[in-house]
């Protein structure tokens, strides 16, 4: 009832396992805070099953890993779990070694939620906006496919109902509107 709504966690997942922190995990799931962990980024799709089953996550920041993995992707798709999926932090990191090897298209053909993030913007000099323009020009997303996007981000957000049914509205609204 003070603003927090997530737990997370942000991390190198070379140098520590998440699952390190799943009593932390437990006391804020039971505190009624969504499970954010990071993880299928650097470690692989092991990470992603990491978040899921000792830490129960709701999100999992990145995730994109769970792409070498079909099970793994029907998992998520399954649980309806958001992978906050960030391109241009990627290919900075040497993840991949270019946009168009970010398996954007893979995850969203699988049903996997994912939401666009520009991870650090200060750090990879992103912007949010321009990942949406990677869906578009690497991997060709159609407006409709973007707001799709869009759809997931807010319905895997812990936002309040009204702020979701809002925002959702918006997304609609860019999409049928006029062009020019």
């Amino acid at each position: 009832d003070r603003g927090i709504v997530g737990f997370g966690l942000s991390n190198d997942e070379r140098r520590g396992m998440a699952r390190d922190f799943d009593r932390a995990f437990a006391i804020a799931r039971d505190g009624g805070l969504l499970s954010a962990p990071h993880g299928g980024e650097l470690a692989g799709p092991a990470s992603v099953r990491d978040c899921l089953d000792d830490l129960e996550a709701h999100r999992i920041g990145h995730g994109v890993r769970a792409a070498d993995d079909p099970r793994l992707m029907k998992r998520l798709a399954d649980r309806g779990v958001t992978c906050e999926v960030c391109p241009a932090s990627n290919v900075a990191l040497g993840v991949y070694d270019k946009l168009e090897d970010v398996p954007l298209r893979t995850l969203f053909d699988a049903g996997v939620p994912m939401a666009l993030g520009a991870d650090d913007p200060l750090l990879f000099g992103s912007r949010l906006a321009a990942q949406y323009e990677i869906a578009r020009q690497h991997h060709d997303f159609t407006d409709a496919e973007l707001a799709e996007l869009a759809r997931q981000s807010v319905r895997g957000s812990a936002a309040p109902g009204d702020v979701k049914e809002k925002l959702l509205s918006d997304v609609d609204a860019w999409l049928t509107a006029p062009v020019g």
